[in-house]
């Protein structure tokens, strides 16, 4: 019986590698069935024993091999597994690094910004302070004026009804000593 090579029975699930080893044997018993009639019982069984240890010997030589095999690529999957996680964990920490370098750097800006817009609204604040206080002051200079004015107008608007009322009292009066002469000369 030649040697198996374990390497040809890569790829096989352990069902396989049994269905195998039964069409093996049926075929192997098949052969032999004409060799064992003509050999004595004692001699079958001793020949069959022999198979059979060569046999378990042949399988737990393509069992070690099958283990280490399916070990050698748990190995492999399980480095490869690791390199992978560990170079997902090395982008995952770029990744977050550069997000907070962004985050830094956008807050700066937005610091600098809100900073130039708190410095504009100040400046803008002063100069509409300083505005109003000048519009208060021109409107309290007007008004001043226009009460001044106003005050003159009134003042010779009422020297002018008091003129007028003198006036027109003197002319009421003289109007009545003069109806009173007439009604006195025109009666007698």
């Amino acid at each position: 019986m030649e040697p198996i090579n374990p390497q040809n029975f890569q790829g096989y699930s352990k069902q396989e590698l049994f269905a195998l080893f039964r069409e093996f044997l049926e075929e192997y018993y098949k052969q032999k069935e004409k060799e064992l009639h003509e050999i004595s019982l004692i001699e079958r069984i001793v020949r069959v024993e022999e198979e059979l240890k060569s046999l378990r010997k042949e399988m737990s030589y393509r069992f070690e091999a099958l283990l280490r095999e399916m070990n050698a690529r748990f190995e492999a999957l399980l480095a490869e597994q690791r390199a992978l996680w560990k170079e997902m964990n090395t982008r995952f920490e770029a990744v977050i690094k550069e997000m907070n370098t962004r985050f830094e750097a956008q807050k700066r800006e937005s610091d600098v910004r809100f900073e130039a817009l708190l410095a504009e609204q100040r400046a803008l604040r002063e100069e509409m302070n300083t505005r109003f206080e000048a519009v208060i002051k021109e409107m309290n200079t007007r008004f001043e004026a226009q009460k001044r004015e106003s005050d003159v107008r009134f003042e010779a608007l009422e020297k002018r009804f008091n003129f007028l009322r003198w006036t027109m009292m003197l002319g009421f009066t003289i109007l009545s000593i003069l109806i009173t002469i007439f009604s006195f000369l025109f009666r007698s």
